[in-house]
């Protein structure tokens, strides 16, 4: 090999790794400039705050992340989360048989159990309609977002469930130990994020379903012709995005103790944004969760350390902006116009 090849293939080399390393080097440049605009930035104490606001949209971007392998997009996500803190807040508050004249107080498992159900059936909806009736993903999951919004709406009148500790007479206490409780120091929703992505992680690279989901995401027809049960597929990762939402809509109804109609608004495109700073291809059949987690922790810790030096929240808007901008670029250019890597 010549001197030329060489330093091409060496250049290529560091390109490619400055690429697809790009979520880690923009988190290490934030944590290293907020710190030092701010000591208390990277304590440990802020770190674990940090972490499990993150935690929300780390859990979203997952089930986000296995519908854009697909090729799909949800963006019913935030509207999901919504509606089942509401489901959550309604069962908290007791669930009223009119018909025996009592209110029966679920425990809290079995709040977390049929919340979670209730977002895998909404998933499911939209992977119903994208898998057997056609329906383009952006507008069966657009709307369902109205859907899903206004049927939280309609639950509530508008209004918001509070105090969602629950009552030792009623026997349904403990709903916030999602949001407050720590083991061994770690917040429990960092340790449920830990958890989400360990198992995706997985599925996607131990499992027949992780080489089916790329094969399909890559080449939907081939996947087809190969015996890949293309259908199932987009039905499971959209039932799965879906019950993460609703995992995702416990931990912030737990960690606020309240649940409104109102809650997750753009959260969808939180999870999409840390999927393609993930260095995902938005048209499938690229991506895991190893990127997609730092991506989510690009926004959580960049959002925070704008909060720690009082920039205004209209300027953090622009700064999210252009670095989700920024990413898309890269995704652009590592994959090549049509989103397939060269």
């Amino acid at each position: 090999m010549s001197a030329t090849t060489a330093a091409k293939s060496d250049g290529f080399s560091l390109g490619r790794l400055l690429l697809e390393g790009r979520a880690f080097f923009a988190l290490i440049a934030i944590i290293a400039v907020f710190s030092f605009l701010s000591p208390n930035y990277f304590t440990v104490s802020n770190f674990l705050i940090m972490s499990s606001q993150v935690a929300i949209y780390g859990i979203l971007s997952i089930g986000m992340l296995l519908v854009i392998l697909n090729g799909g997009i949800d963006l019913s996500v935030g509207s999901i989360l919504a509606l089942c803190g509401v489901v959550a807040g309604a069962m908290m508050q007791g669930v009223t048989l009119e018909w025996a004249g009592v209110i029966l107080y679920p425990p809290v498992w079995a709040v977390v159990v049929l919340t979670v159900a209730v977002g895998a059936l909404v998933g499911a909806l939209n992977g119903v309609l994208v898998a057997f009736f056609k329906v383009p993903p952006f507008v069966a999951t657009l709307g369902v977002m109205y859907v899903a919004r206004g049927v939280a709406l309609l639950m509530t009148n508008g209004l918001t469930y509070n105090n969602l500790r629950g009552s030792e007479a009623l026997g349904n206490t403990g709903f916030n130990w999602l949001g407050f409780n720590r083991l061994w120091g770690i917040p429990i929703s960092v340790i449920v994020l830990a958890v989400v992505a360990i198992l995706a992680g997985l599925m996607l690279s131990r499992s027949a379903f992780g080489r089916w989901l790329y094969a399909s995401g890559g080449n939907e027809r081939a996947a087809e012709l190969s015996g890949v049960p293309v259908r199932l597929v987009k039905i499971t990762v959209y039932t799965v995005s879906g019950a993460l939402a609703a995992v995702a809509g416990l931990v912030l109804a737990s960690q606020l103790t309240s649940a409104g109609p109102t809650a997750g608004t753009t959260y969808e495109l939180t999870a999409i944004a840390a999927v393609v700073i993930g260095g995902a291809a938005l048209t499938g059949g690229r991506g895991g969760v190893r990127g997609t987690m730092l991506g989510a922790f690009v926004i959580g810790f960049l959002s925070a350390g704008l909060v720690i030096i009082g920039v205004s929240s209209y300027w953090q808007t622009v700064f999210t902006g252009a670095v989700i901008v920024l990413a898309v670029l890269m995704n652009s250019i590592q994959y090549g116009r049509g989103g397939r890597k060269s």
